[in-house]
C-alpha cells in the first residue's frame, strides 16, 4: 500500500512513527501562503538518512524558481494527522504535506489539489500511483514504494540445516520446528502493540491463500469477509500465536523498532519488514551480513493462490488547496520526486524509490530480489482498506492474540466498518 495503502497505511503509521521527528508545529506555525514562500510538513526532513534527499531537492528546485524560499516543518508522526486535521479545519497551514499512501490521503482529498495536469511528465517514470489516488484523481506523487517481504535469517537457517525456505505453509511451520529445536529461536518476530502487525500479516500472506479472483475483488472494494479464504488468514494469525511462532509478548512489544530488533539480534528466523523506510533489507543488513538478509516468497497456504510481493506507493507529497499557486507547489513536489533526489534517499536511507530507473545492483541480493518482484507484485490488502477499518484490524488483532474474541466475531466487526467506510 494500490487503496493501493505505508505500505501502508498503518504500516506506513509504524514505518514513519520510527522515523518521524522535530518539533510539533501547531496549524497557525510555520503556515504557508506566501508569494514567495513554500512550506512544506513531513515527518522525513528531520531524519538524517534524509538530508542528502532534502538537499537534491531543494537544489532541483531552486534552478526552477529561484526566489521562492522552501521551508520544511517536520512534525513528530504520532501527531501528524492530528495536526494536519487542525490545519484542515482552519482552512490554512502547509502548501505541500506528506502523506502516506491509502486511507491516510484518500480520506483528506477535499483539502487537496488534484494534481494530473501538473505532473503528468512523470507518470510514466514514476510507480506506486494508485496508492495517492481516488475517483480517478491523482492527489500526490509517490516518493517511495512500500510494501511487506518476508524476511527471513539466513544464518539460523544454515544452523538448523534447511537449504531453502519452503514453499507451503505445512512445510513452512515444520521448518520453524526445526529452527527452533536446533537454534533455540522463535519463527516469528512479532509486535502488535501500535496495531500493526496484522496489516503486516495479512498483506504478506494474503496472496498465498486467496485465489486471484479473491485478491482482485478485495482491492476493488468487493471484500467478501466471510469468505473461507478470508477467514483462514486470520485463522493463521491466531494460529502462530496459539502455536507458540511468534516471540514472547507480541501485544506489548513495539513493532517500531522492537520487534525488528529481535530480529536482527537473532531471537527470530523470520520477521514481516518493510520495502523502505526502516524494519528493511538496509536496516537489516547492518546487523546481519548483508548477504546472510534473505528475503522469501509467503508459503503457499492454498494451492490455487499464487504468491506475490505486497506493495503500493509508500509516501508521497500532496499539494494543499489552500496554496497560493498551486503550479508552483506542484514543481516543489516534482523537485521531491526527481531522479537525483530520490536516488539519494536510496543510497543514504535504503528506501525503494518510485522511480525505477534507478540502480540497486549494488544493494546486495535482498534489494535485488525485492526489486525484482516489483513488476509482479499486487497491491497490498490492508491499504485497500479505510483509516478507520484499520484501526479496528489492530485493536481487533490484538484480542485474537490474547483469546478474548473468536475470529468469527472479529471478521463480522471488521465487515461492518468496511461497509460503512
Amino acid at each position: 500500500m494500490k487503496q493501493r495503502t505505508l505500505w501502508a497505511a498503518a504500516l506506513a503509521a509504524g514505518l514513519a512513527l520510527a522515523a518521524g521527528c522535530g518539533s510539533a508545529a501547531g496549524p497557525g506555525s510555520s503556515s504557508g501562503g506566501s508569494g514567495d514562500k513554500l512550506v512544506v510538513w513531513d515527518w522525513k526532513s528531520g531524519d538524517p538518512k534524509a538530508a542528502g534527499y532534502v538537499e537534491k531537492a531543494k537544489a532541483d528546485f531552486a534552478k526552477k524558481h529561484p526566489g521562492v524560499q522552501v521551508e520544511f516543518v517536520a512534525q513528530p508522526f504520532d501527531q501528524y494527522y492530528t495536526l494536519l486535521g487542525a490545519a484542515i479545519q482552519a482552512g490554512k497551514g502547509p502548501d505541500v504535506v506528506l502523506f502516506n499512501g491509502g486511507g491516510q490521503i484518500r480520506d483528506r482529498v477535499d483539502a487537496l489539489t488534484p494534481l494530473d495536469d501538473l505532473v503528468s511528465e512523470d507518470k510514466q517514470r514514476l510507480s506506486g500511483w494508485d496508492a495517492f489516488t481516488k475517483s480517478g484523481k491523482v492527489y500526490a506523487s509517490p516518493v517511495t514504494l512500500q510494501g511487506h517481504p518476508i524476511y527471513y535469517n539466513k544464518a539460523l537457517y544454515e544452523k538448523a540445516g534447511i537449504s531453502a525456505p519452503a514453499k507451503t505453509w505445512d512445510e513452512f511451520v515444520e521448518n520453524c520446528g526445526v529452527i527452533a529445536e536446533k537454534t533455540g529461536t522463535k519463527c516469528f518476530s512479532l509486535g502488535n502493540k501500535e496495531g500493526i502487525g496484522i496489516q503486516f500479516f495479512l498483506s504478506a500472506l494474503g496472496s498465498a491463500t486467496l485465489t486471484a479472483q479473491e485478491y482482485d475483488d478485495w482491492i476493488a472494494g468487493k471484500r467478501d469477509w466471510t469468505a473461507p479464504d478470508v477467514k483462514r488468514i486470520f485463522e493463521l494469525w491466531k494460529q502462530t500465536q496459539d502455536s507458540g511462532l511468534n516471540t514472547d509478548g507480541a501485544n506489548s512489544t513495539a513493532m517500531f523498532n522492537d520487534a525488528f530488533a529481535a530480529f536482527q539480534s537473532g531471537k527470530a528466523a523470520h520477521v514481516i519488514g518493510l520495502m523502505s523506510d526502516i524494519g528493511h533489507w538496509k536496516d537489516f543488513a547492518e546487523f546481519l551480513d548483508a548477504d546472510k538478509v534473505g528475503v522469501m516468497d509467503a508459503p503457499v497456504v492454498n494451492p490455487a493462490a499464487t504468491p506475490s510481493l505486497p506493495y503500493d506507493g509508500g509516501i508521497g507529497y500532496a499539494v494543499a488547496k489552500w496554496t497560493k499557486d498551486p503550479k508552483v507547489a506542484a514543481d516543489l513536489v516534482r523537485s521531491l520526486t526527481s531522479t537525483e533526489a530520490l536516488k539519494a534517499f536510496y543510497v543514504d536511507g535504503g528506501a525503494i524509490a518510485s522511480d525505477t530507473t534507478i540502480d540497486v545492483s549494488e544493494g546486495g541480493p535482498a534489494v535485488k530480489t525485492i526489486v525484482g518482484e516489483v513488476k509482479s507484485g499486487k497491491p497490498a490488502l490492508h491499504v485497500a482498506l479505510s483509516s478507520k477499518t484499520i484501526d479496528l484490524m489492530g485493536r481487533l488483532s490484538q484480542q485474537l492474540l490474547s483469546g478474548s474474541a473468536s475470529v468469527d466475531d472479529v471478521l463480522a466487526q471488521l465487515a461492518a466498518s468496511d461497509r460503512t467506510g
